[in-house]
């Protein structure tokens, strides 16, 4: 069977108007998957994209919804199935995150980062694991800081710590079912929610940090994202995965 032979993959973006999202939307599309581009919020830059990879002679689509909500996702994984006939890939990039030390963090903020990170994570989770075709990825995302321990992060790094554990643990439980199950843990990358509220300074002291001596790029971190839901990562099963350039 030739490569153009070959049945399309299908892949769900959450959060794929955000930053890193939208480079991997836009990765996956231009390996020739169908990309259905989840938003919460930014329904106009979800479809704005997805006219984009239109435009490129890709298939794509929107679906909105609140990942923490059981019955918004599982009505987005159905209109994805019912529109592209299966799916192979799911990257959960949605997230949120309110930085602030521990004794002064707001708990409505901790109880809020909570929802969206660990229950939507968990939702997302379910969803995939239900559903996902042979040969399937869930990547979902955790962050460099769990190991880094920065001050500030403090909530933000315990729903990433929680992330890990669905992460690594579902993997294991979808033995026999040839669907792989990893986590990206991003170090400081050029997105707006990393560069929000900080200063040129903070920002220049953090790129400095890696060997590297750079931000990483939502493009550096869609690719280890296509590589894990690709032919090439088959063999990478229930792993973080610290893309950082080489932070410790």
């Amino acid at each position: 069977m030739s490569h153009t032979d070959a049945p399309a993959r299908v892949a769900l973006v959450t959060g794929g108007s955000g930053g890193i999202g939208r480079a991997v939307v836009r990765r996956l599309a231009r390996e020739g998957q169908a990309v259905a581009i989840h938003y919460a919020g930014n329904r106009a830059k979800a479809e704005a994209l997805a006219e984009e990879v239109v435009a490129a002679g890709g298939r794509a689509l929107t679906v909105g919804g609140d990942v923490a909500d059981e019955q918004a996702m599982a009505a987005a994984f159905d209109l994805v199935e019912a529109e592209f006939g299966g799916l192979d890939v799911v990257v959960h990039t949605a997230g949120t995150m309110h930085l602030a030390p521990i004794a002064e963090l707001d708990l409505d903020a901790f109880d809020a980062m909570h929802r969206t990170n660990v229950r939507g994570t968990f939702v997302v989770a379910q969803q995939a694991a239900r559903r996902l075709r042979r040969g399937g990825a869930l990547v979902n995302f955790s962050t460099s800081v769990v190991g880094l321990q920065f001050p500030a992060y403090g909530a933000y790094v315990a729903t990433k710590g929680a992330v890990e554990a669905i992460t690594l643990v579902l993997a294991r439980e979808l033995r026999g079912r040839d669907v792989t199950v990893n986590a990206i843990a991003p170090g400081p990358t050029a997105t707006p929610l990393f560069l929000d509220g900080k200063d040129q300074a903070t920002v220049d002291r953090l790129a400095a940090q890696p060997p590297l001596e750079r931000l990483g790029t939502p493009e550096d971190i869609a690719e280890l994202a296509a590589f894990l839901a690709g032919p090439a990562g088959r063999w990478v099963n229930g792993q973080n995965i610290r893309s950082n350039g080489g932070i410790v």
